[in-house]
């Protein structure tokens, strides 16, 4: 039976100590942790307003029970302020819908992650960086929030190098991987309005991704111009939607997405566009890699765009004709969103 109340345990010596204990024990990440003192602990489950035994998932491959508690006790160790707890607690929800295909996920030789992506008020509220610089360092809410999420996949998941995780070379968004769409400078809907949501609602998506690859494009004028290096960065073999399809990302800087927007492109348009010109050509397949992932020779090019609902299409970072595409873990899983419900 898992066990679902954690046990306290007292650690003599000073903050080195803690530190060499939760590095000799596989609690840690591999920086520095949080002491979870009770005090600690129980401030950040004041945060989520939810009974501490509640149990928001089981995550594989240990089929560890997720309560409150143990987000809480994770969630103090990645230094995260008790108001982001919703976050967690709703991704954590998010990342355990059978949609998701979490096991895989923790499994894969693949070097996927769960991205999260923050939409709604709360971004502003918690200080969550969409803007300049969001996949990188500096800002608290993403930073915690995302090394959170990864701890409680090492901890309470089981998801360690080489044991649990499989993935043959890992990736840095495995430490953190967490950003807010920059709604401000989106010409179009925000991606939680898109899903159904009202705008003055939060969310978060989680999407199972590899770390973003960048596409720069510093001479297109138009959204043909743009979109067209778009589609040539995303027709890629090494790609595990090149062979099983499914979703991706493409965030598009805000100044490559207001060029499209200007051109008269709705986001379907862009996604239309992209469906019929992000195409792999055969040529750059072996003969024995078309046969192993599709048993005949296809008649022509590889649609990296299979249905429009394959491809997620969000507005990120700050100035500068830069975006970025993220493939997935491919056609086994789907993104899954789920409201943040600010705690009591």
């Amino acid at each position: 039976m898992t066990q679902l109340v954690s046990q306290q345990m007292e650690v003599s010596g000073d903050l080195e100590a803690v530190q060499r204990l939760y590095l000799e024990r596989g609690w840690s990440d591999g920086l520095p942790i949080i002491p979870p003192t009770p005090e600690r602990v129980a401030a950040m489950l004041e945060g989520a307003g939810l009974p501490p035994d509640r149990v928001l998932g089981e995550i594989p491959p240990n089929w560890g029970a997720a309560t409150v508690e143990k987000l809480a006790i994770n969630a103090v160790m990645a230094g995260c302020l008790p108001e982001y707890m919703p976050v967690l607690t709703a991704a954590v929800e998010a990342i355990c819908d059978p949609a998701f295909n979490l096991y895989a996920i923790q499994a894969t030789t693949h070097p996927c992650a769960p991205l999260m992506i923050i939409n709604g008020p709360i971004r502003e509220t918690l200080d969550l960086n969409g803007s300049s610089g969001a996949f990188g360092p500096c800002w608290r809410a993403n930073a915690t929030i995302g090394r959170a999420m990864r701890l409680v996949l090492l901890n309470v998941g089981g998801a360690h190098p080489g044991v649990g995780d499989m993935s043959t070379q890992g990736a840095p968004s495995k430490f953190s991987y967490c950003v807010a769409e920059n709604q401000e400078e989106n010409p179009w809907q925000p991606l939680h309005v898109e899903r159904g949501f009202r705008p003055e609602q939060s969310t978060v998506t989680v999407v199972a991704g590899e770390p973003p690859h960048n596409i720069n494009d510093h001479s297109g004028r138009t959204a043909d111009d743009i979109l067209t290096i778009v589609a040539g960065a995303m027709a890629v073999t090494g790609a595990n939607n090149a062979y099983t399809g499914g979703e991706t990302v493409l965030a598009l800087g805000p100044e490559h997405a207001a060029t499209i927007a200007n051109d008269g492109f709705s986001k379907a348009d862009t996604v239309e566009w992209l469906r019929q010109r992000a195409l792999i050509p055969l040529e750059r397949y072996t003969n024995d890699t078309l046969l192993e992932r599709y048993r005949e020779i296809p008649d022509g090019p590889i649609p990296m765009v299979r249905d429009p609902e394959d491809l997620l299409v969000i507005v990120l970072g700050g100035p500068g004709k830069h975006s970025s595409w993220i493939p997935t873990f491919g056609g086994t899983t789907r993104s899954v969103t789920r409201e943040i419900v600010p705690g009591i």
